[in-house]
């Protein structure tokens, strides 16, 4: 979006546009889903980016699980092959940087692919969390405290962080410029 647009002038100049070029603007909002913000664009026009959110949200809370199941496998293990081949996306490449994972030793990285493998064996897709503001410690933790959980509450839990990851990624593209 334009620098010098506000918040709000950015949401409501997205609440304008047609929905193929919505989809295009915020279809990575949500890691390889544009379904999701091809679905919100119905619930146009968004008062400010609260709203967009809970659209895009709602449009996941909405789909069936299978969708929701793909939308969980869209994201790339932390630290792992993706990241290994320079393959993740923009936003997970910056996201992943700034929780230190690339700055992993040896023995870090050994842990962090353990613990993705238990998690993937354990519940049928790779583990997600927003990663922002955490350290790689923080998320090595996590892994393992979440490892303790039943697959519902792991499905659950997952959601609850894209919901996050969105969020911070709309704030990212939209948030406050003036």
């Amino acid at each position: 979006m334009n620098p010098t647009l506000t918040s709000a002038d950015a949401v409501q100049a997205l609440s304008a546009l047609p929905r193929a070029d919505f989809v295009a603007r915020l279809g990575d909002i949500f890691e390889h889903s544009p379904w999701i913000a091809e679905r919100a664009w119905a619930a146009r026009p968004f008062a400010d980016i609260d709203a967009l959110h809970a659209a895009m949200v709602a449009a996941v809370e909405a789909a069936g699980e299978d969708e929701q199941l793909g939308l969980i496998c869209a994201h790339p293990e932390l630290a792992g092959k993706e990241a290994a081949a320079g393959t993740l996306t923009v936003a997970s490449t910056g996201e992943q940087r700034g929780a230190g994972l690339d700055q992993c030793s040896a023995d870090e990285i050994q842990r962090l692919r353990r613990l993705n493998a238990a998690y993937r064996e354990r519940f049928g897709f790779p583990f997600v969390i927003a990663v922002k503001g955490l350290s790689r410690y923080q998320i090595m933790d996590a892994v393992e405290a979440r490892l303790g959980n039943d697959r519902a509450t792991e499905f659950r839990t997952c959601l609850a962080q894209i919901a996050r990851i969105g969020r911070f990624r709309l704030d990212a593209l939209l948030g406050p410029k003036g």
